[in-house]
């Protein structure tokens, strides 16, 4: 049944892998005159009096836009944690019971790692200073990943072009059906009981196919620009998978034997895909988000009304998914000031509420992580069935 669980494992982790991937756009946000989408930029009065808001904020209190000693504390606890975790993992021998439970623990630290130490230093928030968001941004590495795709497929794509086919990567999953302008296919009928396995490989799939696939294909997908690599990016590319190989797999499996490195690495490298998918798709694949279609290449709203309608905050009076999340459960906030850190979205929650009543525009926020979960659901099973 082991082997058989495995086999089945790798099955699902290949498929998904080799999914139809979308248009992405590399730096310039330019892949071909075809591919061009943008927004209504005559008038924008709505981000206009949101941002003079915002700016009055941190001019009259002088605080820093960055998450400063409160993030980095967060974040450094974060790091020495998951440290401590795979020390004792690795290290000592426990009863299966304390080290499958200690394997969960490790996958959600690095899960956490990355909403509030990586995902900040991407961004150029975690701090004032810019090493220090590269060091931070380069966490992701450390985890097995690459930040210099990430950047590029992050914060270009799916930030610009939140929700829209094939130029936001994240809504384009082998399997599903998130959104009416895809393909529908007779097994997406069972999407929303299945969604559970394809969210779960997902992160194995992005640092041990994904990565070499952009790195050997040069291109971010189908129809963008050829990426140029420098010296640097070799081999911080080739060192980052060969240090996360021997790290995760080789160490674990020279200290503890086959079975049960494996066991434990599947186990920490699920649940922290399980992590990063599910609150990707609670913020943006839920009922009431929009998928807009661009018509002539243009989208008939200001960009920042597009981030609202296309994007769903949930659990925000949470203190503990605010702590754990890095601020993603304000996920409306993030994209309207992705340069801020997480630590001022509460505040500025508040401008962007006032700012929406005033100009009559929807906002849409689940009280709780479990209604915006049900929502997912739902939504999944909706665009599943066969009409």
């Amino acid at each position: 049944m082991y082997k058989y669980n495995l086999l089945l494992l790798g099955v699902l982790f290949v498929l998904a892998c080799n999914g139809n991937q979308p248009v992405e756009l590399p730096s310039g946000v330019k892949s071909s005159p075809m591919s061009k989408v943008s927004f209504e930029s005559a008038s924008t009065p709505f981000f206009r009096s949101l941002k003079s808001k915002v700016n009055g904020y941190f001019i009259s209190t002088g605080k820093s836009r960055n998450g400063g000693k409160m993030l980095f504390v967060k974040g450094f606890g974060f790091v020495i944690s998951a440290l401590g975790i795979y020390v004792f993992l690795v290290f000592t021998n426990q009863h299966w019971v304390v080290s499958i439970f200690l394997c969960t623990l490790f996958g959600a630290n690095l899960a956490a790692i990355g909403f509030n130490v990586m995902h900040e230093g991407g961004h150029g928030s975690f701090s004032r200073y810019k090493w220090i968001n590269a060091v931070s941004a380069y966490t992701l590495n450390i985890m097995g990943g690459t930040i210099h795709f990430w950047k590029q497929k992050h914060n270009i794509d799916h930030h610009t072009y939140t929700n829209l086919d094939g130029k936001d990567h994240d809504i384009d999953i082998k399997f599903m059906r998130m959104h009416n302008d895809q393909q529908k296919k007779p097994y997406h009928r069972f999407q929303h009981y299945y969604w559970v396995l394809l969210y779960g490989i997902s992160y194995l799939a992005w640092v041990l196919f994904q990565d070499f696939e952009k790195y050997f294909s040069r291109r971010m997908g189908h129809g963008s620009k050829k990426l140029h690599f420098s010296i640097s990016e070799h081999a911080i590319f080739w060192s980052t998978k060969v240090v996360y190989i021997g790290v995760y797999l080789v160490l674990p499996i020279m200290m503890l034997g086959l079975a049960k490195a494996l066991i434990g690495f599947l186990i920490a490298a699920v649940v922290c895909g399980f992590t990063l998918s599910i609150v990707f798709q609670l913020a943006h694949v839920v009922q009431g988000t929009s998928f807009p279609k661009p018509s002539q290449g243009k989208i008939d709203s200001e960009w920042a009304i597009h981030q609202i309608s296309s994007t769903a905050n949930f659990s925000t009076k949470s203190r503990l998914a605010y702590f754990f999340l890095g601020g993603l459960n304000f996920q409306v906030e993030h994209h309207l000031f992705p340069n801020i850190s997480h630590i001022h979205y509460p505040k500025i929650n508040e401008f962007v509420k006032e700012t929406c009543r005033e100009f009559e525009i929807s906002y849409l926020e689940h009280k709780t992580m479990l209604t915006a979960f049900a929502s997912h659901i739902a939504h999944l099973k909706k665009l599943g069935q066969i009409s």
